[in-house]
């Protein structure tokens, strides 16, 4: 009898992450205590190490899964978006910077529909190392964003930071969203 690779350790660590977004959301509800942003950034933290693990353990294991190929960018975009809508909502994320967050968000949901279309088509989109760097920089200027408050009582400047790293990601964002639409428009004239 084959075991099921749904609870491989691979897709319990996607699963992990998956369950992180709404305790950092719950705990981003009070911005201003210091010991909820403490805590959202610990979870956050820990949600974005599994976003590394879940695929070199996939690979060094043999644990990939079609439930896990289809889990793990989920799990991704709903970390990022849900933690950018809520430090809009807390205000650290303001003004212009806001633009940023919207640039991220927009990708996100375009290259989610571009993969769709093109796993329909069967045409595999590997992840570039651009596509590694943007995630890299999205997810620790989101670190130094979630730490907010908390963190300008321990390293001045930390939302600073946050903000120049969301600039750097959104920079990224356009053009690994811009590779992917390539991509896909090639794609789409050739199925009009």
């Amino acid at each position: 009898m084959r075991r099921s690779k749904a609870f491989n350790l691979a897709n319990l660590l996607t699963y992990g992450r998956l369950a992180a977004v709404p305790a950092v959301v719950g705990l981003l509800f009070w911005p201003e205590d210091l010991w909820s942003r403490w805590s959202a950034l610990g979870i956050f933290a820990v949600a974005a190490i599994t976003d590394y693990l879940d695929g070199y353990v996939a690979r060094a294991f043999s644990q990939q899964s079609s439930l896990g190929r289809m889990l793990d960018p989920i799990a991704d975009k709903l970390l990022v978006a849900a933690s950018l809508m809520m430090l809009v909502s807390d205000g650290t994320i303001h003004g212009v910077s806001i633009w940023a967050a919207i640039v991220i968000l927009c990708r996100e949901i375009l290259v989610s529909g571009l993969r769709e279309f093109l796993a329909e088509l069967k045409v595999g989109v590997p992840v570039s190392r651009v596509a590694k760097w943007k995630t890299t920089f999205q997810l620790l200027s989101l670190g130094f964003l979630i730490a907010g408050p908390a963190g300008e009582t321990m390293l001045p400047g930390t939302v600073l930071i946050g903000t120049i790293l969301l600039w750097a990601s959104a920079i990224l964002t356009i053009y690994t969203g811009w590779d992917y639409l390539k991509t896909g428009l090639v794609h789409m004239m050739d199925e009009g």
